[in-house]
């Protein structure tokens, strides 16, 4: 016994999502052409509560100053930079 709404209710919500679906699209396409701008960083910016610059509690050693060590980098076959070697080349 099929109820002759349930096919109307059905293609209602479709429709309603694929709007939806669109609208987002549209939204992430739009901002995507947008230049990025950037701003200096201010002292009392509105999105940061305190206005200091902040440091990962992983670049620090146990007396809370940064660490002087290297660093281990990840560079994965996508980038478009070309590789900056520490090392001079031997000769």
């Amino acid at each position: 016994m099929e109820n002759p709404l349930f096919p109307i209710l059905y293609g209602a919500a479709f429709l309603i999502l694929l709007w939806q679906a669109f609208r987002v699209m549209g939204k992430g396409f739009g901002a995507a052409q947008q230049p990025i701008r950037s701003q200096p960083i201010r002292k009392n910016s509105q999105g940061d509560r305190t206005g200091l610059v902040t440091v990962h509690p992983e670049l620090l050693d146990q007396e809370g100053r940064l660490t002087e060590e290297e660093l281990l980098t990840v560079r994965f076959s996508g980038d478009n930079e070309p590789p900056q070697s520490t090392e001079t080349p031997a000769e």
